[in-house]
């Protein structure tokens, strides 16, 4: 995992799944889970781009 993907992950999870998965239901959970509370969207980003 290179920085630039840690640094996405912290601070905007849903690019950092983006630029990963493309457009997908992957990404489209992650805004969810971004949009309800950061922290959800900052661990399933880390866990999704291992």
């Amino acid at each position: 995992m290179s920085i630039l993907i840690i640094i996405l992950n912290i601070v905007f999870p849903p690019l950092a799944v983006g630029l990963r998965h493309g457009f997908s239901g992957t990404l489209l959970v992650n805004i969810l889970l971004t949009l309800l509370a950061w922290l959800p969207g900052v661990i399933h980003a880390f866990i999704v781009n291992k």
